[in-house]
């Protein structure tokens, strides 16, 4: 005969006055976690006690009943109570509802009420969240009802969006919380189906790589295109925008590249029409220019737009107080947000005074052009005012001199000196004649030789002078027309780029040395017979400044296969060592475009060995290279790594103690006496390669 089972009996329940619980020492919960208790009653104040507590009777020393009852689970949940009665939301005699043990022991109880407790799935959360929405909810509505902000209520529902597929997947613990969140980047069932079959074959499953994997193919918000047309009007035209709620994504991915380049040219096409309506002879647009594409076109100097008398009162009234604020806070180790805001908008609205428009003179627009484009920033950039070699207007000819005799007319050269214009025929000397005569060609070649030998031995003992005669010649090659006021035969090479490197006419360097060359282009008088008076004004130091920023464009370290320098480019690295030249500091960073999609594996796994650890290079090494490079984009963003032809290499110095000989040598060479002018040391050119600033 079979054993009957023996039947439980549950714990009777009643509702018991509030003011007749109080906490017990038994509860073995000691740390806080989770729900904050003000978040917990205004839960109960909204929904009730949606648990009751469990309580034991409190007994005196006989053992008999005080009435009272103690509570060693459902702590939280009396001290949510107790702040509602506080608060006097709660009557203190209101009936709580509670279970009353009295077997076993009351640590028991706490114990076993929060390990059994099984906690909610994560994917359960996501598909109750968006229950709530289908219901009517708002987001905003849900988020107040759980204590939580809007963003992660929108980010539940868009976890709980993810293909059914893929939510069975994470359900069975098929994938991680964090490559869910990945696949929420794409808001196609589909898209995000291929991508998982895909990753099945795939040994790295990180979450960067199925967002990548998403990705592929679109335009960033960030990319200058994106910001130029600008993504609320992308998206009025029906573009999709593919968003990350899980991390920083600079504005999601544009997913529809052709309506990208469409809007672009639209919108491009609407700006040069403006452009060339100011009469402009030609207009080039694009997205972009290559660098260099201004190389051998003469720039319009335009007249800056001068500023009314209500503007210059405006800025004055500005710039004081900019100073004012400025001697203020000189001393303060930070400057309150208040200020510093200001500070920030002061001096963006003096920028915006000084930055006037330039007025060109229309005989010149007729005969000039401009390019337009798009800016590093995603902003209309528009060049003006660059005139063509076939477009120059012919020089004024030379003036006709007299004639010796009715029959015979020649040209001649002429020399203006202080007092008087003599000119020559080509070869005969003069015939003699009671009045004065014009000096013959020969014997003015031979003065001018014994004057040029003069000038340049009187040139050679000034050195201030020469840097002066230097600088100008050189401004005139860089930023005039005409390059002959100057009796010096110096050039100035500007080193055009046949080969052009992904990004480089927006690059940082390239932005900075644009705004430099426009800063001194407006800071020069606009006719170049007033530029040596205007250089003898100058103080050293604004000379010095001019100088480097024309020798700086003569600089050619680039490579090129048919044209070996190796003496030229030694002596970039010892350049690159004398201005401390660092190319990740200059903002140079390895991409699949510009680097790491154009070497092979090895050189991909060596940059991540030496950036990071050979660990990390290791754990990259089975993929295939396009997913290589693109995983070591990531891996080397912010390191500074740089590819060995943009390193700049350790000073001699630095890399080997001198020895002391070579002291002692240095210092017998600078005691050594300056050779004679009449020993004058002749230059020696680099066979390899012609120097950028050379005599002609």
């Amino acid at each position: 005969m079979a054993t009957p089972v023996q039947k439980i009996t549950l714990s009777p329940s009643r509702d018991i006055p509030f003011n007749k619980l109080l906490l017990s020492q038994s509860n073995v919960r000691r740390v806080k976690a989770g729900v904050s208790v003000e978040e917990l009653a205004d839960d109960i104040a909204r929904r009730g006690l949606l648990q009751g507590l469990s309580v034991r009777a409190v007994v005196d020393q006989a053992g008999v009943e005080t009435g009272m009852f103690e509570i060693p689970a459902g702590g939280r949940r009396y001290r949510a109570l107790e702040l509602l009665v506080k608060q006097k939301r709660l009557a203190k005699t209101a009936p709580v509802p509670c279970i009353i043990r009295d077997s076993g022991i009351a640590e028991e109880d706490s114990l076993a009420e929060n390990v059994q407790r099984a906690p909610l799935h994560p994917l359960d959360q996501f598909r109750g969240f968006l229950a709530l929405r289908e219901k009517g909810q708002s987001e905003e509505e849900i988020a107040a009802a759980f204590f939580v902000s809007v963003n992660v209520v929108k980010q539940r529902l868009k976890l709980a969006s993810v293909s059914p597929a893929l939510l069975d997947v994470y359900a069975e613990d098929g994938m991680t919380l964090d490559q869910l969140m990945a696949f929420t980047v794409s808001g196609d069932p589909e898209r995000q189906e291929q991508v998982f079959e895909r990753l099945k074959a795939s040994y790295d499953k990180q979450p960067y790589v199925i967002r990548r994997m998403l990705t592929e193919g679109a335009v960033r918000a960030s990319d200058k295109r994106a910001q130029f047309i600008g993504l609320d009007a992308y998206v009025a035209a029906g573009g999709t925008v593919l968003r990350d709620l899980f991390q920083g994504d600079d504005g999601g991915w544009l997913q529809d590249v052709p309506l990208i380049d469409q809007m672009v040219a639209d919108k491009l096409k609407a700006d040069a029409e403006a452009i060339a309506a100011e009469g402009w002879k030609w207009i080039k647009v694009a997205p972009d220019f290559a660098y260099g594409h201004a190389f051998g076109l003469r720039q319009l100097r335009g007249e800056a737009v001068p500023l009314t008398a209500e503007e210059e009162a405006s800025r004055d009234a500005l710039q004081a107080e900019l100073d004012r604020l400025s001697d203020e806070y000189q001393d303060a180790d930070e400057l309150p947000d208040e200020v510093d805001e200001r500070l920030s908008e002061l001096e963006t609205l003096i920028e915006g005074f000084d930055d006037r428009p330039v007025v060109f003179d229309a005989a010149e627009i007729a005969c000039a052009g401009a390019f337009v484009s798009i800016g590093a920033e995603g902003q209309l950039r528009v060049e003006r005012g660059y005139v063509r070699p076939e477009d120059e207007l012919p020089t004024e000819p030379a003036p006709e001199l007299h004639a010796d005799s009715d029959d015979e007319r020649v040209m001649a050269a002429s020399y203006e000196g202080d007092d008087a214009v003599v000119t020559a025929e080509p070869d005969a000397e003069p015939e003699e004649d009671e009045g004065l005569s014009p000096i013959s060609d020969r014997l003015m070649t031979e003065l001018t030789s014994h004057r040029t030998l003069g000038l340049r031995h009187a040139l050679g003992e000034r050195p201030d002078v020469a840097f002066v005669a230097a600088l100008h010649v050189l401004t005139l090659k860089t930023f005039y027309h005409y390059g002959s006021d100057s009796c010096l035969e110096l050039d100035l090479k500007s080193v055009s780029f046949g080969t052009q490197a992904p990004g480089l006419n927006d690059s940082a360097s390239a932005e900075a040395i644009r705004a430099r060359h426009e800063r001194w282009s407006k800071a020069l008088p606009k006719e170049s017979a007033d530029l040596w008076d205007a250089l003898q004004d100058w103080d050293g130091d604004s000379r010095a400044a001019l100088f480097a920023h024309i020798v700086s464009l003569s600089v050619n370290a680039v490579y090129e296969p048919w044209n070996r320098r190796p003496r030229a480019v030694a002596h970039a690295d010892r350049l690159a060592q004398a201005v401390d030249l660092d190319m990740a500091a200059a903002g140079w960073k390895p991409t699949v475009d510009n680097f790491l999609g154009r070497v092979t594996k090895a050189r991909i796994l060596q940059a991540v060995s030496q950036a990071k650890s050979h660990r990390a290079a290791d754990r990259i090494e089975h993929l295939k290279k396009g997913d290589m490079a693109a995983e070591a984009e990531t891996l080397l963003a912010d390191t500074g790594w740089l590819p060995e032809p943009l390193r700049t290499p350790a000073s001699a110095v630095e890399a080997e103690p001198a020895p002391e000989s070579a002291a002692e040598e240095t210092a017998e060479q600078s005691s050594e006496k300056l050779p004679d002018n009449d020993d004058e040391p002749v230059p020696q050119n680099d066979d390899a390669g012609e120097p950028m600033i050379a005599a002609e």
